[in-house]
């Protein structure tokens, strides 16, 4: 069964830092581009950054560069979203997801992607 699975959610006061992780399963994702994505309540899911296969490669929203950063690794079928200089307006459920191909090329649309995490709570509250 391949399955993508977040963790590292919660809650952080606003100027906080998080860290989340996407382990992969069921398959390996080395050799495709993985994607964050997030979705605050009544508003659509957004891009947020894009990974190459290799970590050569990254993209990210304008709404989080420079305090986002994509990283992953190979060895254990992990990619990561360090978080800093967290903003109440970052509160969402974090997905993940495994691009169809291996470059960031459309990464930013969810239609790149076949297989979705569960999803992980991030609330920024003071």
């Amino acid at each position: 069964q391949v399955q993508l699975v977040e963790s590292g959610g919660g809650s952080v006061q606003p100027g906080g830092s998080l860290r989340l992780s996407c382990a992969g399963s069921g398959r390996t994702f080395s050799n495709v581009a993985m994607g964050w994505f997030r979705q605050a309540p009544g508003k659509e899911r957004e891009f947020v950054s894009v990974i190459s296969w290799s970590g050569g490669s990254t993209y990210y929203a304008n709404s989080v560069k420079g305090r986002f950063t994509v990283s992953r690794d190979n060895a254990k079928n992990t990619v990561y979203l360090q978080m800093n200089s967290l903003k109440p307006e970052d509160t969402a459920v974090y997905y993940c997801a495994a691009a169809r191909g291996p470059s960031i090329s459309g990464g930013s649309y969810p239609s790149s992607y076949n297989y979705w995490g569960q999803g992980t709570q991030v609330t920024v509250s003071s």
